[in-house]
């Protein structure tokens, strides 16, 4: 058997609180690193290789579109 003991009220209180902090410190960092990628990705979206590439996906596009 294990003599694991209940807490008192003041201790489970004071557990709760710094879960409670522990998980607002998370959400705040995942935050910070959604902010990030999208970041990133709006970087990469707007390179001038992958700019030039979409530019001239668009145009063939374009050109095909009208030879329907």
């Amino acid at each position: 058997m294990s003599n694991n003991k209940i807490p008192d009220l003041e201790t489970r209180k004071k557990s709760v609180s710094r879960l409670k902090e522990a998980g607002l410190m998370l959400e705040a960092l995942n935050m910070t690193l959604d902010e990030a990628i999208a970041s990133f990705e709006a970087d990469i979206r707007n390179n001038n290789i992958n700019r030039r590439r979409r530019q001239e996906a668009e145009r063939l596009f374009a050109n095909y579109k009208k030879t329907i």
